[in-house]
């Protein structure tokens, strides 16, 4: 990871313009399902957490534009005070040391009840999993950098948990970049991010159908877990329109699908393809 000097002086990293859309959705969707959070809130009540696992530095400056923008660990907890809904416990996770670090400290100097983990995200889901009440509200940010890293075990581990929401970033850039090399090598990205996908994954066809299919297979096996993928999701395009990752959200109860509708905002998005 190359950092740079955040303008708080804490590490920081530069990000595509693409990033503010990403968290606008995250911070839309925690704001819409505040009543809800508020529920698990107080002293007696069993909590509600946020996890982000690749929760990056918290700081990250807009190339180009040179615009400073929080990172969606800030963004979360930012926007469940102003809800006036705080979560109980903030979860955040990264590989990196000094980017996790970086991200603890923006968020203690917000007063957020922060819980860091440095580990790989299979890992780090186990982790949180373990830490939290059966009872508990949870919700899971899952914004890996290429699909490699949304190992098909960390949401398993998460989807376990009875009342967890998921909102996934999957790499529409690397699926369509990486198709071809992924469907002939031995050890194959797909083979984590899909495990079973060589047995059910017809391959012939155009590269689009192919892609298509993968994608399917996938939202069945998460499906499979019972935390259901939701059938709007959020095509995010980079500055010359290529499309980069879907948003979509993942989640048990029906409820909550109805607030990722009215937070995505569909219109125009209900396509994956």
């Amino acid at each position: 990871m190359r950092w740079i000097k955040g303008d708080d002086g804490l590490p920081a990293e530069e990000v595509g313009v693409w990033a503010k859309k990403k968290h606008n959705y995250l911070g839309r969707y925690l704001d819409i399902s505040r009543a809800a959070r508020k529920k698990y809130i107080g002293p007696t009540k069993a909590g509600a957490a946020y996890f982000d696992l690749f929760c990056g530095s918290g700081r990250s400056k807009i190339r180009r534009t040179n615009e400073w923008i929080d990172g969606s660990a800030v963004v979360a907890w930012k926007t469940s005070v102003a809800g006036e809904a705080p979560f109980s416990a903030v979860y955040v996770s990264d590989i990196e040391e000094e980017s996790l670090n970086a991200c603890v400290v923006r968020l203690k100097k917000l007063g957020a009840p922060v819980f860091p983990i440095q580990a790989n995200a299979v890992d780090a889901a186990q982790q949180m999993v373990s830490s939290v009440s059966e009872y508990g509200l949870y919700f899971a940010f899952l914004d890996p950098y290429n699909l490699e890293s949304l190992d098909f075990r960390v949401v398993s581990t998460l989807a376990a948990l009875e009342r967890i929401d998921l909102l996934i970033h999957v790499s529409a850039m690397d699926l369509q970049r990486n198709l071809l090399a992924n469907l002939r090598a031995e050890g194959s990205t797909l083979d984590k991010f899909a495990p079973g996908w060589r047995d059910n994954v017809n391959t012939t066809g155009s590269q689009s159908e192919i892609r298509r299919r993968i994608v399917e297979y996938w939202r069945e096996k998460v499906a499979g877990l019972g935390v259901w993928p939701s059938i709007n999701q959020r095509l995010i395009s980079g500055e010359k329109n290529q499309p980069l990752y879907w948003l979509l959200l993942a989640a048990r109860h029906d409820l909550a699908h109805q607030f990722w509708s009215t937070a995505a905002n569909p219109e125009g998005q209900g396509r994956l393809f």
